[in-house]
């Protein structure tokens, strides 16, 4: 398949991982981690992060012409994100120097769901016009990432983000959308998440959340039913009356596709009918008929070893839609995403794991292995 021009814009940070010794799982956080014991680590895994840097990186080594549309502040973070970037050949940082680079320490304890102390710094001021209008004139595909995560686009039940994702629309292009953890406790804890995905889904043809994030907008009472133990909620989840309902109510609020991530489940989709489906981007010139309609649950592919799970749904998402820009199948979106993910959590960071499509077709072909045992 030929290139596909692609924009990634939203969040982006720092992620700096300490990397435990061994393998040893844990099933507390308190065996590793108490008031007044020091803990011997490895060397830090300090890598880019955030969804311009994660799924934006990850679309360009999948063999699409990405731009990338981040913020950061000046400062040495901001000065370290550039310099990685640049080893990719990746450029688009906004410097705002009256704000901080974003970061965040992620806890990846062996066995245990990380755990993320996250500073938003620049990409609280991000706005429609940090977007130009010149970026969008050639493009296929516009994907933002992590609203929950900047002040300014969730503000006003998200008209800046609802501005951001009409102007794509209306140049024609195949819109996308991620969402990222809430803090419940947080400025973000307290918006009105199902009244802004009302106001910006008519405007979003992929919309490519996880459970978890989507639970907790929509869902509230069960979010809380489902994480009251404290262990990955995904695991085990059952789709079909779960994440499928979540995924229909995303449809009757004006998305063309809704794709949820599920953790260790999995990932479901849920498409619209053919009308819906023919109004997506004019770019995306897949048979929308097959599309229409199609609903499925694909189950999470086994790793060799897990490592960090850190981007992985990032990377789900690039291997999805570059799939659905090649036009395939959505069953063959959700295999590649899925897979894609897999491969992902072998490294402690988003990116070290990757695989070309190409590899891992040859992989599902020789009898890659899902949760379910098939």
């Amino acid at each position: 398949m030929g290139k596909h021009s692609v924009i990634a814009a939203g969040h982006i940070c720092l992620d700096i991982t300490p990397v435990f010794p061994g393998e040893k799982k844990v099933a507390r956080v308190d065996e590793l981690l108490v008031p007044g014991k020091l803990v011997e680590m490895n060397a830090a895994s300090v890598h880019t992060g955030g969804s311009v840097a994660n799924t934006g990186l990850a679309l360009k080594r999948l063999g699409n012409d990405v731009t990338l549309l981040g913020k950061v502040g000046d400062d040495a973070f901001g000065a370290m994100l550039a310099e990685i970037l640049g080893r990719y050949g990746a450029g688009g940082l906004i410097v705002d120097e009256g704000s901080t680079t974003s970061y965040s320490v992620v806890l990846a304890l062996p066995g245990i769901d990380r755990m993320f102390l996250h500073h938003p710094g620049a990409n609280n001021t991000f706005s429609a016009d940090d977007v130009p209008e010149s970026a969008l004139d050639n493009a296929a595909l516009f994907h933002f990432g992590y609203p929950p995560l900047m002040k300014k686009i969730y503000a006003n039940d998200g008209e800046e983000l609802k501005r951001i994702m009409r102007r794509a629309k209306e140049k024609g292009l195949v819109t996308s959308l991620d969402m990222a953890a809430i803090d419940a406790n947080g400025e973000g804890g307290r918006v009105d998440w199902e009244r802004l995905l009302k106001n910006v889904l008519p405007f979003v043809d992929f919309f490519v959340p996880s459970f978890e994030e989507l639970c907790f907008m929509l869902n509230r009472p069960l979010f809380h039913q489902l994480t009251a133990s404290g262990e990955d909620c995904t695991d085990g989840l059952d789709v079909k009356q779960n994440a499928i309902p979540l995924a229909q109510r995303c449809l009757e609020m004006g998305c063309a596709v809704a794709m949820v991530k599920c953790g260790l489940s999995g990932l479901v989709w849920k498409c619209a009918g053919l009308e819906r489906m023919e109004s997506t981007g004019a770019k995306w010139t897949a048979d929308k008929a097959l599309w229409a309609g199609s609903c499925g649950h694909q189950p999470c592919y086994q790793a060799d070893i897990v490592r960090s799970s850190t981007g992985a749904g990032d990377v789900t998402i690039a291997a999805w839609l570059t799939a659905a820009l090649n036009g395939e199948s959505p069953e063959a979106c959700a295999r590649l995403a899925a897979a894609e993910g897999a491969a992902s959590v072998t490294s402690y960071d988003a990116l070290g794991g990757l695989m070309t499509l190409e590899q891992l077709k040859e992989k599902l072909k020789n009898g890659w292995k899902t949760h379910a045992g098939k």
